[in-house]
């Protein structure tokens, strides 16, 4: 089993900034990737950003330039960093990670989610 706790979620005003962290914990032999997503009200949950246990990056056109994607592989960890926030950011954001637990197992882990809240 794994677990993935996210945290930093925090009201801010439109062009402010905000990091947010995940942690994964549990039975992990290795992580290939761990990426966010986020889910306004109503609306389908939407990808932001990824990045590999190699250090690739992508992200959502409606982010590239705002925010940035890193990760700590020692600690099982990954990092949004976000910038120049605007009200459309405003969402549940998720942490997601592929991790293989054994040698034949493969899992795709969720966290549950942190809220973010851009307004004036």
């Amino acid at each position: 089993q794994v677990e993935l706790v996210e945290s930093g979620g925090d009201w801010v005003q439109p062009g402010g900034s905000l990091r947010l962290s995940c942690a994964a914990s549990g039975t992990i032999l290795s992580i290939n990737n761990m990426a966010w997503y986020r889910q306004a009200p109503g609306k389908q949950r939407d990808f932001v950003a990824v990045i590999t246990s190699s250090g690739i990056t992508n992200y959502a056109d409606m982010v590239k330039g705002r925010f940035t994607i890193s990760s700590d592989n020692a600690k099982n960890t990954v990092y949004l960093e976000m910038t120049s926030l605007k009200p459309e950011d405003t969402a549940v954001y998720y942490c997601t990670a592929g991790v293989r637990t054994t040698a034949t197992r493969y899992i795709t882990s969720w966290g549950q989610g942190t809220q973010v809240t851009v307004s004036s």
